[in-house]
């Protein structure tokens, strides 16, 4: 059932999360590390719009930076924030002029900004998260000094959206995303596909609302930042009987928690982290479609300094951890031993191949 476990006056803001949170939320001094002065090597981070403590895929992002520093005394890290995507060009050109080692640029949005970039200090090893060298219109382009870090995140949202058919009580889900791109669909795909599954194998008939895999259309807000928008948005879908909310969009998808938060028979899931240490939403979230880019990032900063960098593409999936669903925490109690015994059953037959999910976003590597 999609009923809460229990309600705090915090959603069950636990010690666990607000741990994590004063440990990724702690910005350092000058958009950068206090600590290693005389590293030999600069490792530096443009945000995509949200902000470097944006619960989502920044964050995460920043605490692979973080943890690369951690462990090498070589290494210094530094961001620079962007609140837009007017802000991309200038931060990318600005982590050049303080003559950074590595430059990662985080977000898909970003993807020709820094194969610019690129192309115009090929001395520099680049790296994209969320997507692959392009131009401006989208088009794949040969960069040799660009490293993409991308993820399979259909995988982990099939298993969120079988969770979710079998959590229901209105048999009404829905999703919606921040921006129509292929990092934001490719978690809707899979959610998509999650139900099906279990309409196929359990007999139900759950409805999704917010997207039409089909046909590749559904309900975006045009913003990663809005949490109002994405507050109205699942109120919305909650009046047309939504008793599930997964939202695909970054810090606005807080919206989504905040309308879960007012209404007890109300629940969420999560993407990019464990939104139960992530965001003060714990008792709202079911679990999370999780993407591992703190390891991923983390990986991609220790080959560059040791020379390893170029081209190719990093995919993170189930078989090799770079995506996965996230404990279920409050819900633990909640969701049955016989869906848990099936979510381990899918996943099995994901890593195997015997199920294909497929998204038109999926990662492809050559």
């Amino acid at each position: 059932m999609a009923v809460k476990p229990f309600k705090l006056a915090l959603a069950g803001f636990s010690a666990v999360g607000l741990a994590a949170l004063t440990a990724c939320g702690e910005a350092p001094t000058d958009n950068g590390s206090d600590g290693n002065a005389d590293a030999s090597f600069l490792a530096c981070m443009v945000t995509d719009s949200g902000g470097v403590d944006d619960k989502s895929f920044n964050e995460s992002s920043w605490a692979g930076m973080q943890k690369a520093e951690d462990e090498n005394d070589d290494i210094k890290v530094a961001y620079k924030e962007s609140s837009s995507e007017a802000d991309y060009d200038p931060n990318l050109q600005a982590s050049v002029d303080d003559d950074c080692d590595f430059i990662v640029g985080v977000g898909g949005l970003m993807s020709a900004n820094v194969t610019t970039a690129a192309l115009a200090n090929e001395d520099i090893p680049f790296a994209i998260v969320d997507g692959g060298p392009s131009d401006a219109d989208g088009n794949p382009v040969e960069a040799d000094n660009v490293y993409s870090i991308q993820f399979d995140t259909a995988q982990s949202a099939y298993l969120a959206g079988y969770v979710a058919a079998s959590q229901t009580e209105t048999g009404i889900v829905a999703t919606w995303g921040g921006i129509q791109i292929p990092p934001v669909t490719i978690f809707m795909d899979g959610f998509a596909e999650g139900i099906a599954k279990h309409n196929e194998d359990k007999g139900t008939d759950v409805q999704l609302l917010g997207w039409d895999e089909a046909a590749q259309s559904g309900t975006f807000l045009g913003s990663f930042e809005d949490t109002a928008a994405g507050k109205s948005t699942s109120d919305t879908f909650i009046t047309q009987g939504a008793d599930i909310i997964f939202p695909v969009a970054g810090p606005a998808g807080i919206g989504a928690l905040t309308a879960a938060a007012e209404n007890d028979a109300v629940s969420a899931i999560w993407v990019d982290t464990d939104g139960y240490e992530s965001t003060e939403y714990g008792a709202e979230l079911i679990t999370s479609a999780e993407k591992g880019l703190a390891n991923a990032v983390h990986d991609a900063v220790l080959a560059a300094y040791n020379g390893d960098t170029g081209s190719g593409t990093y995919v993170g999936t189930l078989e090799n951890e770079g995506v996965s669903l996230a404990p279920f925490h409050d819900f633990d109690a909640v969701v049955s031993d016989e869906t848990k015994a099936e979510v381990e059953a899918l996943t099995a037959q994901i890593i195997s191949g015997e199920i294909v999910v497929q998204s038109p976003a999926s990662p492809v590597t050559e």
